[in-house]
C-alpha cells in the first residue's frame, strides 16, 4: 500500500469518527443519564370525568359507606347430620340457598359443620336479622358475629320462622350501626338495587344490578304453608350472602338475600331477596313474643289462569280459586265456598298464591280482611275474622297406599269410555270407590294420555271428577252426555277429587 491510500484512509476513518460524535451529540430523543433526575412516566394532566358520571360514582360510594357497618358475618357451628339430605333444603335442584360455602366443610352432612353467612343490624341494643337456614341447627354457643369494624361476639338465637325463613339473632352491644328499613311495596322491576354480605368468606362486599322481577315463587321448601314472594335480581350473590340487605338507590334495605338459581351452586344471574315488609313484620314479631303470630283464612288456594278464569266467566286470567276450605277455620266461618275466585285483598288485587299469602301473613290473628270473590259468575264481597293456624294443619294426609289401580277395588265400573279429543279415559264407580273417596257421584279417570288436554290440565289417573261446570254426574253417560255438549273452545270448570281426597278445580277447553 502507497503512503497515499494510507494517508486517504486515515483521514476517511477520522471523518466518520467526527461524523458519528456529532450526530449523537445532536439526537434529542434520548438522556444518555437519568442519575439524580426524575422520571415521568405517562401523561401527568388528569381528565375529568363527566358530571352526570362523577355523581353516579359518588352516589355508590355513598352507599357502600352508609350500608355496610350495619351488614355483619355470621359464622355457625351446627350440631352435623347423621344422614346426607340435600345441603340446600330441598326444592328443585336449580335453586339454592347459599349458605355454607363448600371450602368450610371437613366432613359435609356426617358431623359437625362450620357454616357462614350474612346478617342485618336492626336495632342500637344488637338484634339482628338473618335467614333461618344459616341458624339452623346451630349449637347453644355455636353462634359467633363479627361486625364490620372486626369486633366479634358471641349471638343468642332469639327465634326462626321456617315458614318465610327467617330468625332473629341478638349480640351484647350497644350503639350500633343500624340499617335503613325501605318499602319493598315500592320496588318496581327495573330498579337499580345493591347486595351487601360476605360471599365465599370475604366479608363487606358490595355489588350492584336490577330487580329483575317481584312476586317469584321457587317452591324451596315443600311445606304447604311456606311463603314465597320473592324479589328476583341480578346483583352477584353467592354462598355466605344469605341474610345480608338488598338496598335501593337511597341506601335503604328492601329485601334479604336468600336464594340463587344456578346449576352449578354459585352465582349465574338470577337471586332472590325476601321484601323487607314481610321480614319486619317478622322481626317485629320475633324480638316482642319471640314467635311469629300469624292470621289465616283457611283456605287452600290455586292461581286462575286463562282457561280457568274463561270456564267461570272472567275475561282474562285473574284471582285465585278456592280449592280447600279446612273445617272450623276464618274461611269456613265466613262461608267461603269451594269454587269462589278471590280477587282482591283489602282492595290489593291478588293474582298469584303467593301474593295472597304474603299479604294474610302480614295480618295478625283477630284481625279483619275483606275479599272481593266471583262465585257462580258474580262479585260478591266477604269479611273475614282471620284466626291463628293450629299446628296440627301442618300434617298432610298420607297418599292411599292402594293407589289408583282399578285391580285393588272389589269389582271392575260398570262402564269405561275414552274421550279422544280430551286424552281421557273414565269409568263408573264401584261400591268399594265410592266408599274410599267418600263420595255419591262421579266418574273415575283411568288413564291420561301424554302431552293430551286432559294431562296438561293436570288431570291425573285415579281423580275423580265430581261434576262438569254446575251439574254433577253421576254416570260416565251423563259425563260423556255434558261433555259433548260443549263446543270447540269452550272451557268448563271439573270439580274433582285427588287420591290424596282433596276436592281441587281443573278447567279444561275443548280442542278446536
Amino acid at each position: 500500500m502507497t503512503s497515499r491510500s494510507v494517508l486517504i484512509a486515515v483521514l476517511l476513518i477520522s471523518l466518520g469518527i467526527v461524523f458519528g460524535v456529532v450526530l449523537v451529540s445532536n439526537f434529542r430523543g434520548i438522556d444518555n443519564s437519568f442519575a439524580g433526575q426524575e422520571v415521568k412516566l405517562g401523561n401527568q394532566s388528569q381528565q375529568k370525568a363527566s358530571a352526570s358520571l362523577q355523581s353516579l360514582n359518588d352516589a355508590f360510594h355513598t352507599i357502600a359507606k352508609n350500608v355496610t357497618p350495619s351488614v355483619v358475618y355470621i359464622t355457625v357451628k351446627t350440631k352435623g347430620e347423621p344422614d346426607s339430605k340435600d345441603e340446600e333444603g330441598g326444592g328443585p335442584d336449580i335453586f339454592h340457598r347459599f349458605f355454607d360455602p363448600n371450602f368450610h366443610f371437613q366432613n359435609p352432612r356426617r358431623g359437625p359443620e362450620v357454616g357462614a353467612g350474612s346478617g342485618v343490624i336492626l336495632t342500637t341494643n344488637g338484634y339482628i336479622l338473618t335467614n333461618n337456614h344459616v341458624v339452623d341447627n346451630a349449637n347453644s354457643d355455636g353462634i359467633q358475629v363479627t361486625l364490620p369494624d372486626t369486633r366479634q361476639f358471641k349471638g343468642k338465637l332469639i327465634g326462626t320462622d321456617k315458614y318465610t325463613d327467617l330468625a332473629v339473632v341478638k349480640i351484647d352491644a350497644s350503639e350500633l350501626s343500624v340499617a335503613t328499613i325501605g318499602n319493598s311495596d315500592d320496588v318496581e322491576v327495573g330498579n337499580i338495587v345493591f347486595a351487601f354480605g360476605n360471599p365465599l368468606g370475604l366479608t363487606s362486599t358490595m355489588t350492584q344490578g336490577i330487580v329483575s322481577a317481584l312476586g317469584r315463587r321457587i317452591d324451596l321448601s315443600s311445606d304447604q304453608y311456606s311463603i314465597e314472594n320473592f324479589i328476583q335480581t341480578d346483583a352477584a350473590v353467592n354462598p355466605g350472602n344469605s341474610g345480608g340487605s338488598l338496598v335501593d338507590i337511597n341506601g335503604a334495605v328492601i329485601g334479604i338475600n336468600t336464594a340463587i338459581a344456578t346449576t352449578n351452586a354459585r352465582y349465574q344471574g338470577y337471586s332472590f331477596a325476601i321484601p323487607i315488609n314481610l321480614a319486619k313484620k317478622v322481626a317485629t314479631d320475633i324480638i316482642k313474643f319471640g314467635k311469629v303470630r300469624r292470621g289465616y283464612i283457611g283456605v287452600g288456594i290455586r292461581a286462575v289462569d286463562a282457561v280457568t278464569g274463561k270456564a267461570s266467566g272472567l275475561d282474562k286470567a285473574q284471582g285465585v280459586i278456592v280449592e280447600e276450605v279446612k273445617p272450623n277455620s276464618a274461611g269456613s266461618e265466613a262461608d267461603m265456598r269451594l269454587g269462589d275466585i278471590i280477587l282482591s285483598v283489602d282492595g290489593k288485587e291478588v293474582n298469584s298464591s303467593n301474593a295472597l299469602q304474603t299479604i294474610i301473613a302480614g295480618k295478625y290473628p283477630g284481625e279483619s280482611v275483606t275479599l272481593k270473590i266471583l262465585r257462580d259468575r258474580k262479585e260478591i264481597e266477604k269479611k273475614v275474622a282471620l284466626k291463628s293456624r293450629d299446628d296440627e294443619a301442618e300434617v298432610v294426609a298420607a297418599k292411599d297406599s292402594k293407589s289408583s289401580d282399578p285391580s285393588s277395588m272389589d269389582s271392575a265400573p260398570a262402564k269405561t269410555f275414552k274421550f279422544e279429543e280430551l286424552g281421557l279415559t273414565v269409568s263408573g264407580l264401584s261400591l268399594k270407590m265410592k266408599k274410599s273417596y267418600d263420595t255419591e257421584n262421579g266418574v273415575f279417570v283411568e288413564s291420561v294420555e301424554p302431552l293430551g288436554p286432559a294431562q296438561e290440565r293436570d288431570l291425573r289417573p285415579g281423580d275423580i271428577i265430581l261434576s262438569v261446570g254446575d251439574k254433577q254426574v253421576t254416570s260416565v253417560d251423563e259425563f260423556y252426555a255434558t261433555i259433548k255438549k260443549l263446543k270447540p273452545g269452550d272451557a268448563v270448570m271439573l270439580r274433582v277429587k285427588g287420591e290424596d281426597k282433596k276436592v281441587k278445580f281443573r278447567a279444561i277447553e275443548m280442542p278446536k
